[in-house]
């Protein structure tokens, strides 16, 4: 990369870190809380994952998949936004369900960070040069055996998606602000396998956001409020 990328790239960096920082302002992910709840890029968490405990007797035997979803915050005038998916009905998996970019981990992926860029750049159209990792979640397992790493990020809000249609149906925002309001989040009834399940559910008008993407916006906030 010439010097004068160098530079672009890194003026581009600094100008969306102070997006962010204006956008975050005032909210529970105020900009250098959310740096602190969040695992560094470089020393990624460990672990089965944080609620494999609850899923001990319906996971899939074998070891988990390893997979990655990028949990994109895009600073708005208005206050910073997340960018979530619903799926294209027809897929056999998740099919018409509200989530983040993201899937499995491929074996050319350098890491979690990597894979969820591909994806994300894949379902969405978005560019490797319009986001910036800030960190990682706690790993989450999900009921299908999958071991998902969240990659948190700021995505530059002059980006517009377009979504490929095989995956994604649509692509919309939800406030920060709402996802972190622990008014909004839900506990509801599922049945699975013949047993009762409780998961986590937002009442965001028109989509339904539950489920593991409403886990992970859960562990943000947990994330969160124990630094506040």
């Amino acid at each position: 990369m010439s010097r004068e990328r160098q530079h672009h790239a890194m003026q581009h960096t600094l100008r969306l870190r102070e997006q962010l920082r204006q956008s975050l302002h005032g909210s529970l992910a105020d900009h250098e809380r959310l740096l602190r709840a969040l695992h560094p890029l470089d020393a990624p968490p460990s672990g089965d994952g944080w609620n494999r405990s609850e899923l001990a007797d319906i996971l899939p035997p074998g070891p988990p998949v390893e997979a990655a979803v990028l949990a994109g915050i895009v600073p708005r005038a208005s206050g910073a936004q997340v960018i979530l998916t619903r799926r294209t009905e027809t897929l056999r998996q998740h099919g018409g369900q509200v989530g983040f970019p993201g899937g499995r981990t491929e074996p050319d992926d350098r890491d979690a960070v990597a894979a969820a860029l591909r994806e994300s750049n894949e379902e969405i159209a978005l560019p490797f040069d319009r986001v910036q990792p800030l960190g990682y979640l706690d790993p989450f397992v999900t009921i299908t055996g999958y071991r998902v790493m969240p990659v948190v990020a700021v995505i530059d809000p002059d980006f517009v998606a377009v979504p490929q249609p095989d995956e994604v149906a649509e692509v919309f925002e939800v406030p920060l602000d709402y996802l972190l309001d622990p008014a909004n989040l839900h506990q509801v009834e599922i049945e699975h396998r013949g047993r009762i399940r409780h998961v986590l559910e937002y009442g965001w008008p028109g989509q339904r956001i539950w489920g593991a993407t409403a886990a992970m916006l859960y562990n943000l906030r947990r994330r969160l409020e124990q630094l506040a």
